[in-house]
């Protein structure tokens, strides 16, 4: 890690701003609705990035641009929209041949391919996401749509066949659920998003779609994208302040399923407010504490390189970074040796900066939330142990180790979201299985540890708690073909390419008597290609 006198000179004047990821102001004012690119005309909201530039009374956030604050009557447009298209299932969209579909989101990934440069760089300067994961997040989003059509050809190919059991022929299809609200978070806003927003609109539900507060302008560069690759009204934009416009939209009842990836307190609101429950698909990424367990027998060099990347990648703005770690008494200085080196061996700067790592904090109070964690844990008895750790410049804080925690801190149960690695010494392994089993959430794990008869003891009590077990890695989503869930209150439903098709869809078939009228009649339907559901067309 950079020096405390390199600390305070982080921030540097445009003048050092390469030319190629210089970015002017984006006074965005269209939206979305019904096909149409339509211009708004009220209050807007000013976007400063995280990146900071010296000024006159000091070091002040560059303004990006602005989005439309738009009013409820304006997100009641956008929803209204979607209804129609939707058409109580009877619209252009959802009755659309899934080959059509594909076509569609295949025209949407080649005009969004060509506005790679422009999101990526917004994507570094709104929420201070380096270079190099900028431009993975957006390659990543279009291998995830490729990958996802691959997988709907795969279930249409299952789903082209008849089945005849005890006298009944029976064609069973996924179906679409209707109008969908969409709403990514903020340290993944184009990839987080479109894992729940292209499913959905490959599936035949209508769209309306809310971007993250922080990452909003980087839709825009797609806007026009997406009104020319989708018939009117099947996907909606709606931009401002959630408490204002999502309670609304979820009142009306004419959401059917919610996408909604950030807290628990947030979604519990969302889902309270629909007057049908029982009606509203749940699709939802909320928080997580993600443990990870060193044994005594670790390969320590193996541990430290992942813990590191596991709790840091991205500032440790990740609903699956590893977020403490238990480790065992008998290794514990060597470890915290090893782990404070690694960490202030990180490149830390800007976000086009080659190799670095630790970049500006987006959220307005971060690095205050961040110092409170740290204060009080060393008044339980805590303390930094990196050099530098801990210190803050503007937006910028060094990455703190932080040892030993213990559960009078709150650093042992909020989820800090930021560049700070709680570390809790044991002896009995007991005291890690009783924190996840005692914890709300219930995401991943990561275990280190070289003993296959230890490691195996931990697996089957821990798959009971946790949705995934990483052994010798770090906490991560990926591949995106594995299923990525929590139990308690870490998620609801399961996302992965196939599972998002099943999550956005329900099961429906159409049957008959295998008379010989019935036969002959469902022949001559699929024959002549009257229905795009009755069908043994076969995608490629």
């Amino acid at each position: 890690m950079s020096s405390p006198a390199q600390i305070n000179s982080i921030f540097s004047d445009a003048a050092a701003v390469p030319a190629e990821f210089h970015q002017d102001e984006l006074q965005q004012l269209d939206y979305l609705v019904d096909g149409e690119l339509r211009h708004w005309q009220g209050p807007t909201h000013q976007v400063f990035s995280p990146v900071c530039q010296p000024s006159a009374t000091g070091l002040a956030r560059q303004p990006l641009g602005s989005f439309p604050l738009l009013d409820e009557a304006a997100a009641q447009q956008a929803l209204a929209a979607a209804v129609k298209a939707y058409a109580n299932g009877r619209g252009k969209w959802p009755t659309m041949s899934v080959a059509e579909r594909i076509g569609c989101v295949q025209e949407f990934a080649w005009r969004m391919k060509e506005q790679r440069l422009a999101v990526v760089r917004l994507l570094m300067w709104e929420i201070g996401k380096s270079y190099q994961d900028s431009a993975k997040e957006f390659d990543r989003t279009l291998d995830y749509i490729a990958a996802t059509i691959d997988a709907v050809k795969e279930l249409d190919r299952i789903s082209s066949r008849f089945v005849i059991e005890q006298g009944i022929i029976g064609q069973i299809r996924r179906a679409p659920l209707g109008v969908t609200l969409c709403m990514g978070p903020y340290n993944y806003p184009l990839n987080e998003t479109f894992t729940t927003l292209i499913p959905a609109l490959i599936m035949g539900n209508t769209v309306v779609l809310k971007p993250p507060r922080h990452g909003v302008l980087l839709f825009h560069p797609l806007l026009e994208a997406f009104r020319a690759a989708f018939p009117a009204g099947v996907i909606n934009t709606v931009y401002g302040a959630g408490r204002t416009l999502t309670p609304p939209l979820m009142a009306s009842g004419d959401i059917q399923a919610l996408a909604f990836i950030g807290t628990s307190k947030a979604a519990d609101a969302l889902q309270k407010a629909h007057p049908k429950p029982h009606r509203l698909r749940l699709v939802l990424g909320l928080e997580a504490k993600n443990p990870a367990i060193v044994l005594a027998d670790a390969d320590l060099d193996q541990a430290v390189e992942e813990c590191v990347a596991g709790s840091l990648s991205f500032n440790g703005q990740r609903c699956t970074a590893i977020k403490i770690l238990f480790v065992h008494q008998q290794i514990a200085a060597d470890f915290l040796q090893r782990l404070a080196r690694a960490v202030n061996n990180l490149s830390c700067g800007m976000p086009w900066q080659p190799g670095v790592v630790i970049t500006p904090l987006p959220e307005e109070g971060k690095t205050d939330y961040l110092t409170g964690l740290l204060d009080d844990a060393v008044s339980h008895g805590a303390s930094v142990v990196n050099s530098g750790g801990g210190a803050v410049n503007a937006t910028f804080f060094a990455p703190a180790v932080v040892y030993p925690v213990n559960e009078q801190m709150r650093l042992y149960r909020e989820e800090q979201f930021g560049p700070v690695i709680p570390v809790i010494p044991f002896t009995d392994i007991e005291t890690p299985i009783r924190y996840i089993a005692d914890s709300d959430y219930g995401q991943q794990v990561s275990i280190f540890s070289r003993d296959p008869e230890q490691l195996a003891s931990l697996i089957d009590p821990l798959v009971n708690q946790v949705c995934r077990v990483n052994l010798n890695s770090q906490c991560q989503r990926g591949p995106d073909v594995f299923p990525f869930t929590g139990r308690k209150d870490s998620a609801v439903g399961t996302l992965s390419v196939s599972d998002a098709l099943r999550a956005f869809s329900i099961r429906t078939l159409v049957a008959a008597k295998a008379t010989e009228l019935n036969q002959a009649l469902i022949g001559k339907i699929v024959r002549e290609r009257r229905s795009n559901f009755l069908s043994t067309d076969f995608i490629l």
